[in-house]
């Protein structure tokens, strides 16, 4: 398959080779931003100064709270390789393609978007799901916020096309319009009905599981 014709692919309709094409990229580009140590260990005990400047930092409650510059995504949570990602990397990656309709506060709308699908960034970041557990990525939760602490959160298996028929997408242009570099990407969740989780101005995206939250439950 060409790669003009992953271009073209519609979300739903995708082949598995655009999927993995992707998969390939990103992990590419994770290991051009945040170092090419598979341990992380050792990449956390490098020091900083040989660390990349678009590296980010290890997961941690003051990593996680530290500001984004404008249109960059921090990936981060339970996962082992936590990296930031911006528009322009998003840009060299493969592109799907979904026509949706929902509606908004501003009414009905009907668009066309292109991007890349989510689980994809979301999988070069490894998230830590218990595979000990039967089927333990359906644990597993994402939670995206965006401007103005607009937050939406996603079950594992809605973005995961092993489980869902359609993909959710980091979107970078919208009707073939270029998103602006210090906006960011947008999601886009084609089996929405409504635009509620369509999170614009998107600078971070969280990944876990419900365990700690429903174990712990009284």
């Amino acid at each position: 398959m060409t790669q003009d014709e992953g271009l073209r692919t519609v979300v739903g309709r995708g082949s598995r080779r655009v999927a993995q094409v992707c998969a390939a990229a990103v992990t590419a580009l994770l290991i051009t931003s945040c170092g090419a140590a598979d341990d992380p260990k050792a990449a956390a005990a490098s020091s900083a100064s040989s660390a990349p400047a678009s590296a980010s930092p290890a997961a941690s409650p003051k990593a996680s709270s530290a500001p984004v510059g404008p249109g960059e995504v921090r990936i981060g949570g339970e996962v082992d390789k936590p990296y930031t990602i911006t528009l322009a990397d998003l840009r060299k990656l493969p592109q799907v393609e979904a026509s949706v309709e929902f509606i908004s506060a501003k009414g009905d709308q009907k668009h066309t978007y292109r991007g890349v699908p989510l689980h994809e960034v979301l999988k070069a970041a490894q998230p830590r799901f218990d595979q000990s557990k039967k089927n333990g990525q359906l644990r597993g939760v994402v939670a995206a916020t965006g401007g103005g602490d607009y937050r939406a959160v996603f079950a594992w298996a809605e973005l995961d096309p092993g489980f869902a028929r359609s993909q959710i997408l980091l979107a970078v242009s919208e009707d073939g319009t270029a998103f602006e570099d210090a906006a960011g990407p947008r999601l886009v969740v084609p089996q929405d009905t409504r635009g509620g989780r369509y999170v614009s101005d998107l600078n971070q995206l969280w990944v876990g599981t419900v365990d700690p939250v429903v174990d712990g439950a009284h």
